[in-house]
Formats: C-alpha cells, sequence, structure tokens
C-alpha cells in the first residue's frame, strides 16, 4: 500500500500573519500569527512562534508563546519553554517542567455520571434519590 505523503504548512520566523489559518494540513508555526487556527491536523509552535488567537486543532506541542483558547481533540504537549496564556481543552495534557501556564483546564469527557436512586423506600415511604455530589 502506498504511503500518503502528509502535508505541512510551515510559517518562518520572518513572517507574520493577520487573518485565520484553516485547512486540513498540519501546521508548523516559527513566525507569528494574529488570528485562529482550526486545522484537522497537528500545530507545532517552534520557541520563536507566537500565536495569538484561538486555537483548534488534533493534536499540538507548543514550545513558544500562545495567547488564547485551545481546543485539542488529542493530546497536547507544552514544552520546557512554552508560556501559555488561555484555556485548555485536550484529551491528555502534558506540562514540561519550566513551562508557563495560566488559565483553566478541562480534560476528558465534560459529562458528568448520571446519579443512581436507590430501589427501596425509605422508612417514610418516600423514594431516596441520591444526590451526585
Amino acid at each position: 500500500m502506498p504511503n500518503k505523503e502528509q502535508e505541512i504548512t510551515q510559517i518562518g520566523n520572518s513572517i507574520t500573519i493577520k487573518g485565520d489559518i484553516l485547512g486540513k494540513s498540519d501546521v508548523r508555526v516559527a513566525g507569528n500569527v494574529q488570528g485562529s487556527v482550526n486545522i484537522e491536523g497537528d500545530l507545532v509552535v517552534e520557541r520563536t512562534g507566537r500565536i495569538e488567537g484561538e486555537i483548534k486543532v488534533t493534536s499540538s506541542v507548543i514550545a513558544g508563546t500562545v495567547k488564547g483558547n485551545i481546543d485539542c481533540t488529542g493530546k497536547l504537549v507544552l514544552e520546557n519553554s512554552s508560556k501559555f496564556v488561555g484555556n485548555i481543552k485536550t484529551k491528555q495534557l502534558i506540562i514540561q517542567e519550566g513551562a508557563i501556564f495560566q488559565g483553566n483546564c478541562n480534560m476528558g469527557s465534560n459529562e458528568i455520571p448520571a446519579a443512581k436512586e436507590a430501589s427501596a423506600p425509605a422508612a417514610n415511604g418516600k423514594e431516596k434519590v441520591q444526590q451526585p455530589f
């Protein structure tokens, strides 16, 4: 079976993009992006890279600076040189020693398991309902 070559978009360190990035390829940022990044692929922000905007990706490795929220359906790695200010939503998070993270993190499913009801009625004849917390 032939290997499908993965497409990678690279933004060099001398480049500044003002606007949104949309697509179905991996993106590597060494320059500046002022706008949202919404890709069906992996995002790499190099040490010299900087993104100011909302991010939605499959997975990401950040070594540079990000100001904005990220929604990562897979794994997010904040390397020791990274500076991240914003909220994180991801399934798996790795924060290396030395990384700076300021914000909130939501990992896994947003669903709260339903409370189970007691099957036997209480002594006063009313059913007892267990509270979830």
